[in-house]
């Protein structure tokens, strides 16, 4: 097998899909507010660098995105009462509809695009996206 020519092949279809104007659809969900709120809601409370940690990206960034996701009403954010230097931030009750929304909303979406994938790539997609994720983390590890 030429693995030059398979990269090639590769590059040229992600090329296309992000062409195809879906990539920010997914990016946004792993990586923006959808992330951070669908993170926050697994939790009863969880502190900001945790957030920072799970993303994978700077506790400036994450502070922008919870100033925003504060300013809509979405989080709260206190001063953690066993230890003043942390933060505590949790979903409010707005927050919490909101997450459940926009989870089923990418559900269904998605749900979507595999349905006319058919089930058997559909299955081996998603397959095959979990192996690249274990084999990129323990190449970055």
């Amino acid at each position: 097998m030429d693995y030059g020519d398979l990269a090639l092949e590769f590059l040229r279809n992600m090329h296309a899909l992000q062409k195809a104007g879906h990539q920010r659809f997914i990016q946004e969900g792993i990586q923006g507010e959808a992330f951070v709120l669908h993170h926050i809601g697994r939790h009863d409370e969880i502190i900001p660098g945790h957030i920072s940690d799970a993303m994978g990206i700077s506790s400036a960034r994450v502070a922008a995105v919870l100033n925003s996701l504060e300013g809509k009403g979405l989080i709260t954010r206190e001063i953690d009462s066993g230890d003043r230097r942390r933060i505590i931030v949790r979903l409010t009750p707005k927050g919490h509809e909101h997450e459940e929304a926009q989870r089923n909303r990418n559900i269904e979406l998605l749900k979507g695009l595999l349905m006319q994938l058919g089930e058997d790539d559909a299955k081996e997609y998603v397959r095959i996206t979990g192996r690249l994720a274990e084999v990129l983390s323990n190449i970055r590890d």
